[in-house]
């Protein structure tokens, strides 16, 4: 994997499973593919106190896997009536981005929860679309905030990583009851500006050859005096 996706990929990660243990009952990972973590685990392992772990997918190579306790989900389409409101937790890390009708497919995300649902988006990273999937957004905190709202959810949790010269993602949990789980939830702060280091801040590499540059060009007068 790519470093500007790892270093991102790793944060989400650590949320998770910050987070994960808090929530009890059905847990599906929308899109989940194999439901790896990309750090050889598996998400259905982050969640300590479910009850029963579920996975949806879509048709291409990364489509059904075959596995038990998997649905058939294309979520561009109408929600099939045994998926409304049939699980505590809807999981879903980074597939919005790929979703051109990804109002129709946040509405399915909510519409399939009795409660909880986690979204992991980023907000800047480079293209990645491939083979059966595009890359079409890149959505905001006021964006999620705003759609989480328009399908009678409140947001209790939200991030983004911190890191520069990386991919920025967004982690937001929302819940149908947000004053049960206000008191629950780790201490966070409301996303203001997200990425205002972006244009702000030298990458590493270019600062190590700024400095390399100024050491060499402060010391070749030198050398060539030494060596005459």
């Amino acid at each position: 994997m790519d470093r500007q996706f790892q270093i991102a990929r790793r944060w989400s990660n650590r949320e998770l499973r910050k987070l994960a243990p808090l929530f009890t009952g059905d847990i599906v990972n929308v899109s989940a593919w194999d439901d790896r973590d990309k750090e050889g685990g598996y998400y259905k392992d982050y969640f300590t106190q479910k009850s029963g772990y579920y996975y949806t997918n879509y048709a291409g190579e990364r489509g059904l896997q075959g596995q038990n306790n998997e649905y058939f989900l294309d979520l561009t389409a109408d929600l099939p009536d045994e998926l409304k409101h049939r699980f505590d937790v809807v999981f879903n890390h980074t597939t919005l981005e790929h979703v051109f009708e990804v109002r129709k497919a946040f509405q399915n995300l909510c519409l399939a929860s009795k409660d909880i649902a986690i979204v992991v988006v980023p907000f800047c990273q480079k293209m990645h679309g491939k083979d059966m999937y595009e890359d079409f957004w890149r959505l905001t905190p006021t964006c999620l905030r705003y759609l989480f709202r328009e399908n009678n959810f409140e947001v209790v949790y939200e991030a983004q990583s911190p890191y520069r010269d990386a991919a920025i993602y967004l982690l937001f949990v929302a819940s149908r009851d947000p004053e049960k789980w206000q008191p629950l939830m780790p201490t966070y702060q409301k996303i203001k500006q997200c990425g205002d280091w972006i244009g702000t801040t030298e990458s590493l590499i270019h600062r190590v050859k700024r400095v390399a540059g100024t050491v060499l060009a402060t010391n070749v007068p030198f050398l060539f005096k030494n060596n005459r």
